[in-house]
């Protein structure tokens, strides 16, 4: 009997970080091998977890349902998804809720290379749902420890050492035209917005 395979850590990532992860690969062969993102910290992703606000909704299909929905984390940046008939709960949540609202996104991550040569990241959503402001609270903080682990991981890898995190190697290849500064600024854009909007509520 086979034995089902373990699903992927589902990854939490701020917007400016996932949509610079371009570069995807295999660990296989395999046809039904995993397809990663390679986030420009220095870890794979297969799947990607996110909370934030859902500003927009919109169906762009031709021929049938297709739902595009935004989600902006807190320092502004959009992750977009999207949900067909073969994701048909999140393309009827995209479908039911009204903007904005905090929304919760587990999905993989899917890139599209458009006609002009350029890399677009996406998120195919494996589920949605409606949450409240204080799990988008937790979500941020949660997100900026992991993403400051990552980055110091990062800056304390020696590049030279054969026995350095072979997935920081990788980013440091594919990713040599980004800063990792940037996802660090992102950390601290995020929680001064998080204060920001704790500081005007309890001014209310």
């Amino acid at each position: 009997m086979a034995s089902t395979p373990t699903r992927e850590v589902a990854r939490r990532v701020f917007a400016r970080e996932f949509n610079d992860a371009s570069y995807t690969f295999k660990e296989s062969d395999d046809d039904r091998a995993p397809v990663y993102v390679l986030l420009p910290t220095g870890q794979r992703a297969n799947r990607v977890f996110l909370v934030g606000t859902l500003t927009e909704t919109e169906d762009v299909g031709e021929d049938s349902e297709y739902w595009q929905g935004r989600v902006v984390d807190p320092n502004g940046d959009t992750f977009f998804m999207y949900a067909g008939q073969y994701q048909p709960d999140a393309a009827s949540m995209l479908r039911e809720l009204e903007p904005p609202a905090y929304v919760a996104v587990v999905g993989k991550p899917r890139t599209y290379e458009t006609d002009e040569g350029e890399v677009n990241v996406s998120i195919r959503p494996e589920s949605i749902s409606e949450v409240d402001e204080a799990t988008r609270d937790r979500w941020v903080v949660e997100t900026a420890e992991r993403t400051l682990d990552r980055v110091k991981r990062y800056k304390e890898a020696d590049l030279e050492d054969p026995a350095t995190d072979e997935y920081i190697t990788m980013a440091d290849e594919e990713y040599e035209q980004l800063s990792i500064e940037n996802y660090r600024q992102s950390v601290v854009g995020a929680l001064e917005s998080l204060q920001d909007e704790q500081a005007e509520a309890s001014a209310d």
